[in-house]
């Protein structure tokens, strides 16, 4: 039976990472994605900074994390996945030493999954932005070298990497990026987990990015098949990575429930409704995760 899962990110700037437990676990809500990517964000990383929580000692990374533990925990709300800090890869034409320090972190990362008690990390493919995109063959063998690199670290804490169809931009535009190509996904899956002698990695299915990227949800899902372990479920008016309730936008929610039949999905569907949170009040955001919670058993049911 699939169950309903939303990410904490949102209510957790607003009421604190318990607070937004509290909330989830009372609109019943059955399952989350920590977005733990809090604790390195994606600005201090496009400034080439260096968090103490993940480059300091265990303890300091454990620290910093029991924040998503202890709220797991006190209201029996599963971290059924969680978000790595991301970007992983930036740009930097003569130094690399700050992209070997991601990887570090990321294999950092992967035992404070496991310390969440977390067996799915979502960590962003390793690419570049349009203007110092890299090209197709360079792409490929620079993520097959560093998600292999975290093969060990998520063996030794039994946690399934998941990479995540993405998109650039130029000019205002969106355009299709690495993993964005479902067959192309799918052989990046199928080889790192050849590579890692079993079913280490996994594909989480970001359906918003699907629609605004123009590729048909249901087509997708069906290729994807079992290799997705987590979801990303959001919906935007085609043109922006909005991260809206589903209805909010042009999402053709009939094609992602029949996708979901057709490859006998039962695991977590999880939101990915961040920007609720700022479209709404903070007194009325409640009643939207009440609305998408009850989207999410519509889907269900169908």
């Amino acid at each position: 039976m699939i169950k309903i899962g939303v990410q904490t990110g949102g209510a957790q700037g607003v009421l604190g990472v318990d607070g937004a437990y509290k909330l989830i676990s009372e609109i019943g809500f059955e399952a989350v994605d920590a977005n733990i990517d809090e604790v390195f964000t994606p600005g201090a990383i496009n400034k080439r900074e260096i968090s103490k929580a993940v480059s300091g000692s265990e303890k300091d990374l454990l620290d910093a994390l029991k924040p998503w533990k202890d709220a797991s925990e006190k209201y029996n709300l599963p971290n059924f996945q969680a978000h790595a800090p991301f970007p992983s890869y930036v740009f930097d034409e003569k130094d690399e030493s700050y992209n070997d320090f991601l990887v570090e972190m990321l294999q950092k990362i992967i035992r404070g999954c496991d310390y969440i008690n977390c067996r799915n990390l979502i960590v962003h493919p390793f690419f570049l932005g349009y203007e110092h995109q890299l090209d197709p063959k360079t792409e490929w063998e620079l993520n097959i070298d560093h998600y292999s690199k975290l093969i060990p670290a998520a063996k030794e804490y039994g946690v399934t990497i998941c990479l995540e169809n993405m998109f650039s931009g130029h000019n205002g535009k969106i355009m299709a990026a690495i993993c964005s190509d479902i067959t192309q996904a799918c052989e990046y899956i199928d080889t790192l987990n050849g590579i890692a002698g079993g079913k280490q990695f996994g594909f989480c299915a970001d359906i918003g990015h699907l629609v605004v990227c123009g590729l048909d949800i249901r087509q997708s899902l069906d290729e994807l098949g079992d290799r997705i372990c987590a979801f990303h479920v959001h919906d935007n008016d085609g043109s922006h990575d909005d991260h809206l309730a589903p209805y909010m936008g042009i999402a053709d929610w009939d094609r992602f429930a029949q996708g979901l039949a057709d490859i006998k999905f039962d695991s977590v569907m999880s939101f990915e409704t961040i920007n609720v949170w700022g479209k709404f009040p903070k007194e009325v955001a409640p009643d939207i995760m009440r609305a998408i919670y009850s989207s999410g058993k519509k889907f269900v049911g169908r």
